[in-house]
């Protein structure tokens, strides 16, 4: 390999990485929302569970305390019919015989007061187990959506570092006149810049690796012929075709807009920008108007 090959070689492997860098940084992102979306529903699957589980144990709850009550309301009855006709023959009985049904009726009383404490005391505690089941519930449902919470909030934050990362990436560009003395957009001079404009979304890019050969290669709505490289002085030559019309760009710049005007592009230039003279092979990217509009 010749020298000047090789002094080309580190800001391509530097571009590289720093592309590596922006596009691992995205996906992050991407997949962080992803997660918070599986979480979200998650949380929300898991709530309508427990709710319906909730809502079935308190009507199982509600089933068998309806049952025992009832049942215990009959006994409770049955005492009260009991007592009545125990008091009614303490009243016609002998003193002897009524002094017996009087006892008997005082018993059937404390059974009965003591039947009434049980149903309350069992109600209370059905109550109570259902109070804790509905605390539990909650605790889970609090915990869930905390953990949650806490997610959005780390990705929030590093939506903000991107954010702010690619504000400063932005505000470093400059704009400089094309060949053709045409003011340019925002010039990006390496991978991370022009993953900056590329979110920025005001113009359509387009990446560009041509290498030299003899046929034309096609990039949007134009084709591109390399005609000769010059990686000592960071210059080329390429050939532009568009709307069937031919023109030569010759001896260009890195990060030199080459500009030409397209049917489709109106009065605004596309702008060809090279970012990197290897020998052989250029590299960088098209930029094309967002609206295009016929001349």
């Amino acid at each position: 390999m010749s020298p000047t090959s090789s002094s080309s070689q580190p800001e391509p492997q530097r571009s590289n990485l720093i592309t590596a860098l922006v596009a691992g940084a995205l996906i992050a992102l991407v997949a962080a929302n992803i997660y918070l979306y599986v979480q979200v529903d998650h949380v929300r699957g898991d709530m309508a569970k427990l709710r319906e589980s909730l809502m079935t144990e308190m009507s199982n709850l509600r089933d068998a305390s309806s049952v025992t009550t009832s049942s215990q309301m009959r006994h409770i009855e049955t005492l009260k019919e009991e007592l009545e006709a125990a008091r009614e023959q303490a009243r016609t009985a002998a003193s002897q015989g009524k002094a017996e049904a009087q006892a008997y009726a005082n018993q059937l009383a404390k059974q009965l007061e003591a039947e009434q404490a049980k149903v309350a005391q069992q109600m209370g505690a059905e109550l109570n187990s259902v109070k804790s089941d509905v605390k539990q519930v909650a605790s889970n449902a609090d915990a869930k959506i905390a953990g949650v919470s806490n997610d959005v909030g780390t990705v929030k934050s590093q939506v903000s570092q991107t954010q702010e990362q690619l504000e400063k990436t932005i505000s470093e560009l400059k704009s400089v006149k094309g060949d053709l003395g045409v003011q340019s957009g925002l010039i990006a001079t390496n991978a991370n810049e022009l993953a900056a404009l590329k979110l920025r979304g005001e113009r359509n890019y387009v990446d560009v690796r041509l290498p030299k050969t003899k046929q034309r290669q096609r990039f949007a709505d134009i084709m591109l012929l390399l005609k000769k490289t010059d990686p000592k002085r960071n210059r080329y030559t390429v050939e532009v075709m568009a709307d069937d019309k031919i023109t030569e760009k010759k001896d260009r710049n890195i990060n030199e807009p080459v500009q030409f005007y397209t049917s489709k592009g109106g009065h605004i230039p596309y702008e060809l920008v090279i970012n990197q003279v290897q020998k052989d092979l250029i590299i960088g990217y098209l930029s094309i108007p967002k609206e295009q509009v016929a001349r």
